[in-house]
């Protein structure tokens, strides 16, 4: 039986996410392939080991010229210059520029020997010629500065310099900075191994024929891909029953595949079979349990020999908000994440909002119009109902001590899908309103 515990006894949201960070810190750094190393978070700086470019190449398709020579070009009295090469990029030219002479160039072709400037091909007249091949002479019509067109060895890196600093999230850029440096491998957090254990008498696997007083297990699933998608491995240790015995050879065998962190589901509200605590007090520590936060109030944080365990509500929507909010962010810090905030934008408010006064994290759905983002609930929030979280992008965050939000008002929504699904409205939000 649930037993209501007084406000007083609840610590706050923001309290409980110090505690749980505190409780972990950055896994320790191994060396992966570039390929990878996608997402993953440098343990240490990356030094260049070389220039980019390693070489002056031409920025664009046209002539290596000397400067000095075409100083006076224009289309009314063009300078003429005999050309006495070609190059291409991933050639080396074996002719040097001279007064009165040019190279015929491609983007990225070393500059020649004694050019110091590329005239673009549409400020000549090759156009007019068809450029299918290397003429014996080109007519320059523009005049070129010292370096026009031409990226300078080492322009973009110098080596020895450091490029990227530990902390750095490797993205698409990083990884094609990383290979035109020279790296065929990295020094990165290792991914934390999650275990994840749904508990309860009363579950069932999805593919089971329902029983009597039985539900199906959507915790364990959802955790599953959230875990995936935040970066981290799910070890899925299915499913526990209400008995502590049950529950600690659970926890063992997750010990045993060498998890980094526990995420439960269920037995943390007090209630006479919720027994993670019980177990949670027993093989290791407990921090708190209960949270002022609406879904999501009980809430279980310790350590099992060791190993961090977040035990988190079982009612589904309630289970996946605390991770959103708790989890999540243990996860980026475990990762070597500096920066554990969900993305959040600014919305306003096309319908008022009742609260209890406890910090709420209500279900919205959140469009873009007209330059502003408008937000709407998503449906009823009740936190068993699974329905409305599928149809929200976004918890609208109402502070703790508020007991009312008003039409128009400014809020703030952490985005569960950004940015495409906002940008496009995806879903009709008066239609979701209406079928609900």
């Amino acid at each position: 039986m649930e037993k209501h515990i007084p406000e007083s006894k609840l610590i706050s949201a923001d309290e409980a996410l110090k505690t749980v960070l505190q409780g972990v810190k950055p896994l320790p750094a191994q060396q992966v392939p570039l390929v990878e190393a996608f997402g993953r978070v440098l343990a240490e700086p990356v030094v260049a080991k070389e220039d980019i470019p390693p070489f002056a190449n031409s920025a664009m398709d046209g002539y290596a010229v000397r400067a000095e020579d075409v100083a006076s070009a224009s289309r009314d009295h063009p300078v003429h210059l005999r050309v006495i090469g070609s190059s291409a990029a991933g050639y080396v030219p074996s002719t040097a520029v001279v007064s009165g002479t040019a190279v015929r160039v491609m983007t990225g072709a070393p500059l020649p020997r004694g050019s110091d400037a590329v005239v673009r091909f549409e400020n000549t007249d090759e156009p007019e010629q068809g450029g299918d091949r290397t003429p014996d002479e080109v007519a320059i019509y523009a005049p070129a500065k010292l370096w026009d067109n031409v990226r300078q060895a080492g322009e973009d890196v110098k080596k020895g310099q450091v490029v990227l600093e530990a902390g750095t999230v490797v993205r698409a850029g990083e990884i094609g900075l990383l290979a035109a440096t020279g790296h065929t491998t990295v020094l990165v957090h290792r991914k934390p191994r999650v275990a994840i254990l749904s508990t309860g008498d009363e579950l069932l696997p999805p593919g089971s024929a329902l029983e009597p007083g039985k539900i199906r297990d959507a915790n364990g699933y959802s955790l599953y891909v959230l875990v995936e998608k935040y970066g981290g491995v799910p070890v899925p240790l299915g499913i526990a029953r209400d008995t502590e015995e049950d529950l600690r050879a659970k926890l063992h065998e997750g010990l045993e595949r060498g998890v980094d962190l526990f995420l439960t589901s269920a037995g943390v509200s007090k209630g006479d079979y919720d027994v993670v605590k019980g177990v949670l007090d027993s093989e290791g520590q407990i921090s708190f349990w209960m949270v002022r936060m609406k879904p999501g109030q009980p809430l279980a944080f310790g350590h099992v020999q060791g190993v961090p365990l977040l035990g988190l509500p079982g009612n589904p929507v309630s289970s996946i908000v605390s991770f959103e909010e708790f989890g999540r962010p243990m996860l980026l810090k475990m990762q070597g994440h500096t920066y554990l905030r969900k993305p959040t934008v600014r919305g306003v408010t096309a319908e008022a909002f009742k609260n209890s006064g406890r910090r709420n994290h209500v279900r919205v759905r959140v469009v873009k119009k007209e330059g502003c983002y408008v937000v709407r609930r998503a449906g009823p929030q009740g936190s068993g109902i699974l329905l409305t979280l599928s149809r929200a992008n976004g918890l609208m965050i109402i502070p703790e001590g508020v007991y009312r939000v008003e039409v128009g008002e400014m809020v703030d929504v952490q985005m569960l899908d950004w940015p495409e699904i906002v940008e496009s409205g995806v879903m009709d939000v008066q239609k979701a309103q209406e079928s609900t």
